[in-house]
């Protein structure tokens, strides 16, 4: 890893794609600390209500045991993990706000940045003249995901509707940075992928000047789905597979 020149670094990427892995070797070689959105987005879940914050609880439902298995498909769940995802994006935006006000290198890191906020993160940075940065890791393919989640979680079996709905997020989460011009690396080939990861943070230009999003929480709105399994299919949703 070359020597570091940002102060803040977003993370982002579906859920499988050896994000976290990233986090902690980029933190380790360069003396930051690694900030789990996911660990936001729980507590932002547990303070709110589905009946106040809708657009935070798409996935609260059933338990476990009332769920009738693969009920829906993952172009819909896909929805609803983007609706999550932008919902939260005044939540990632005031992570952004409160580590640039301290002299402490980090990395963020999580499913539920959205290239959007990421890109208003760096424009923040740039016009409070701090340097932030801000990459997505890309893997495409649902077998490959599938495989990482095997790898990492072989008491759940085989998560392959979970991986087709992690693919498509992917796909849709290199999209969106590409169009607000932030990097995106491709997970595949592994053996160069730090190599490559490390070029990307380098490189990263500067985003255009963006409006920051307000710290305020999300309005309520009243369009949630109902009976919608608990959570996104993420580490502890198995429910997709």
């Amino acid at each position: 890893m070359p020597k570091r020149t940002w102060e803040l670094v977003l993370l982002g990427g579906a859920s499988g794609v050896g994000k976290s892995v990233a986090a902690a070797r980029i933190a380790g070689a360069t003396g930051a600390f690694v900030v789990e959105f996911d660990d936001v987005v729980a507590a932002v879940q547990a303070l709110t209500t589905a009946e106040r914050y809708p657009a935070l609880h798409h996935f609260d439902g059933p338990t476990v045991s009332e769920r009738p298995g693969d009920t829906w498909p993952p172009g819909r769940v896909l929805e609803l993990q983007i609706a999550t995802a932008e919902a939260l994006e005044p939540a990632a935006l005031g992570v952004v706000r409160n580590r640039l006000t301290v002299p402490v290198p980090a990395v963020i890191e999580g499913d539920y940045l959205t290239p959007a906020v990421c890109a208003r993160a760096v424009a923040l940075g740039r016009a409070t003249g701090r340097d932030v940065r801000a990459v997505f890791l890309h893997e495409g393919e649902a077998d490959r995901i599938a495989a990482n989640y095997a790898a990492r979680e072989p008491a759940s079996g085989a998560q392959t509707g979970r991986a087709e709905v992690g693919a498509r997020y992917s796909h849709w989460l290199a999209a969106e940075a590409r169009r607000h011009a932030l990097p995106v690396v491709d997970c595949h080939p592994w053996s160069t992928l730090a190599d490559r990861l490390d070029a990307a943070l380098e490189a990263t230009p500067p985003a255009a000047p963006a409006a920051v999003l307000p710290a305020a929480p999300p309005a309520a709105s009243t369009d949630a789905p109902t009976g919608v399994p608990s959570r996104m299919p993420s580490r502890e949703a198995p429910w997709l597979t």
